[in-house]
């Protein structure tokens, strides 16, 4: 049944509301310091940002792209958040703080991912295909990290603050680092309940710094060895002058006989 451009424009306002409280329920569970609808409606740029880059989304899938960049310019300008109108955005993404967010035309952004202030989706090539990367659902990316060209980061993955990656990075890994490398992967079962903040997680091991550390407790135990090999040899040097001393003692003996 067709339903009246009336019921169809109330309809559409309805799921944009929807939508709407869906992305405010979305904040409070990632932002403890979200105390109200209003509050995060008001006063979280992120927030504006993305609604604003709809808008500028649409104007640019419908070929009118100056009113796309200049809706993005504004956007820029109000919450200092830059998102190119091409680049598509998920549900639910959380721009936390925001300033300084960049995120390039061809970027692909997951429903519920987290990027954190001064993080870039940037590009590594002048060519005109895709070369921003994509990420995929609920990634969580820390302040300061640069993922830069056409790679994937998988569903679930974290990267680190100020981490700088430029290879795909598996489902539900851990990336920290320049370049970033990965420290800790998980099962698609442990992904669910892992969001942390800013791609933070307690007693995280590193396994560089675990190799360093197996190097330096190695060059220890090495020097406790040369150490107690050294003492021995002086030992033996002592006994060796006891026993030509004794020895030299007998000889004066048997001279004077």
């Amino acid at each position: 049944m067709m339903l009246s451009p009336r019921l169809a424009k109330l309809g559409g306002k309805a799921f944009m509301f929807k939508d709407l409280r869906e992305y405010i329920a979305s904040i409070f569970e990632r932002d403890p310091a979200a105390r109200s609808s209003w509050e995060v409606l008001t006063c979280y740029p992120g927030l504006h940002a993305i609604y604003l880059q709809k808008l500028a989304h649409w104007f640019w899938t419908h070929r009118l792209r100056w009113f796309g960049r200049a809706t993005s310019h504004f956007a820029r300008w109000l919450t200092g958040i830059e998102i190119h109108p091409g680049a598509l955005i998920g549900k639910r993404v959380f721009i936390d703080h925001g300033m300084g967010v960049v995120i390039g035309e061809t970027a692909e952004v997951g429903d519920d991912t987290t990027l954190y202030h001064g993080v870039t989706l940037g590009g590594t090539s002048w060519n005109k295909g895709k070369r921003h990367p994509t990420l995929g659902k609920g990634v969580v990316v820390g302040a300061g990290a640069k993922i830069l060209g056409p790679i994937t980061v998988g569903d679930g993955a974290r990267v680190g603050s100020n981490a700088v990656v430029v290879r795909d990075v598996p489902a539900g890994a851990t990336v920290v680092g320049v370049p970033g490398r990965i420290v800790e992967e998980v099962t698609s079962e442990k992904r669910a309940a892992r969001f942390a903040a800013y791609a933070v997680v307690q007693n995280q091991d590193d396994p560089y710094a675990k190799a360093l550390q197996t190097l330096v407790d190695h060059t220890h135990e090495l020097e406790r060895s040369l150490a107690a090999l050294a003492d021995k040899l002086a030992r033996v040097e002592q006994e060796l002058a006891q026993r030509r001393a004794e020895s030299e003692r007998l000889e004066g003996l048997r001279a004077v006989k």
